[in-house]
């Protein structure tokens, strides 16, 4: 079975090396949606060594930082799930009050009213500001 975590090509790259990447997930009803992915094989976090996940983990809290600064949610979500994909990997996701969800899980059924289309517009607007302040944070 191919891991589609393992091909680095995959998704809107925002900021990689050799160890991990941030990719800017494309989901329409979440402008800012990023997910962390460990650029190795790993199945489970405990599978790690402690200095590799500290690295990542910096990442994390790094990516959710900008991301609330520059999208300004009403909440982050921080979920590492892996039962379709056994590959480490963080997703960090802005959710807001109006989202299509909230304020249940993002994977959960979609609630009857979503946000208005000028309102997901505004928050897709601020992609280009997202990535390179991501880029500005994590290669420094």
């Amino acid at each position: 079975m191919r891991c589609e975590l393992c091909d680095s090509s995959r998704g809107d790259v925002i900021v990689s090396n050799a160890q991990w990447r941030v990719i800017l997930v494309d989901d329409a009803n979440y402008p800012g949606f990023c997910r962390v992915i460990w650029n190795a094989h790993v199945k489970e976090m405990t599978d790690m060594s402690d200095a590799d996940r500290g690295a990542l983990m910096q990442v994390v809290w790094q990516t959710e930082a900008v991301v609330r600064e520059i999208m300004q949610p009403h909440k982050i979500n921080l979920a590492s799930l892996g039962n379709m994909v056994p590959h480490v990997h963080w997703h960090v996701i802005p959710r807001y009050t109006d989202d299509a969800h909230f304020p249940n899980p993002v994977w959960a059924a979609a609630n009857a009213s979503a946000p208005e289309v000028s309102t997901v517009d505004a928050r897709r607007k601020l992609l280009p500001q997202l990535r390179a302040a991501i880029r500005a944070k994590l290669n420094n």
